[in-house]
C-alpha cells in the first residue's frame, strides 16, 4: 500500500515537473498586427522577422515615458546597424499633435505610430499602463515584457545576446 502511494506520488511529481518545464520553454509569439508609422510606412511585425524589435507603449503625458526616451534613442542608435528596431506606440488617448510635436522636437530616430483605436495595445494584451515595453526576438517571439522603465544595462545585454542569434 505504501509503495503504491509512493509510486503515485512519484508519477505526480514527474508530471508536475514536465508541465512546469514545458511552460517555461514555451515562448509567446508577438501579435500579428499591422500599423502605419508617422512617416506613412505600412509595417507588420512579421516583416521585421530576422531583427530584434523593441515595442514601447508610451504617452506624452507619462513622466516615466519622457524620462526613458533619451535612453531608448541611445539604445536604438547603439544597436540599429546590427539589426535592432524600435517601434514607439503612442497610446490612443495621446493627442496626435502632442505626439507629432514631441517626435519632431526630440528628433526620435525610430519608428513611431499612433494607436488611434487602441488596436495595437489590445493585441499586446490590452496595455493600459505606460511605459510598457516588449522585446521580440528574431523569430518573432516575445522574450521580455517590462512595465515601467527598463534596466537599460540588462536590456542592452539581452539585445546583444539576441542579435548574435541573427548571425
Amino acid at each position: 500500500m505504501k509503495s503504491k502511494k509512493l509510486i503515485l506520488l512519484l508519477i505526480a511529481a514527474i508530471v508536475l515537473f514536465a508541465a512546469i518545464s514545458a511552460g517555461l520553454s514555451q515562448q509567446k509569439a508577438a501579435p500579428s498586427i499591422a500599423f502605419t508609422t508617422l512617416k506613412g510606412e505600412q509595417l507588420t511585425l512579421e516583416n521585421m522577422r530576422g531583427k530584434v524589435v523593441l515595442v514601447n507603449f508610451w504617452a506624452t503625458s507619462c513622466p516615466g515615458c519622457i524620462k526613458e526616451m533619451p535612453e531608448l534613442k541611445d539604445t536604438y542608435q547603439k544597436f540599429h546597424a546590427q539589426g535592432f528596431e524600435t517601434i514607439a506606440v503612442a497610446m490612443s488617448y495621446d493627442p496626435p499633435n502632442y505626439v507629432l510635436t514631441y517626435v519632431e522636437k526630440n528628433a526620435l530616430p525610430f519608428m513611431v505610430t499612433l494607436d488611434m483605436k487602441g488596436e495595437i495595445a489590445q493585441a499586446f494584451g490590452d496595455i493600459k499602463l505606460t511605459p510598457t515595453s516588449f522585446l521580440i526576438d528574431i523569430k518573432g517571439n516575445i522574450i521580455q515584457q517590462v512595465l515601467g522603465e527598463p534596466d537599460f544595462a540588462k536590456l542592452h545585454a539581452l539585445i546583444e545576446e539576441k542579435l548574435k542569434e541573427a548571425i
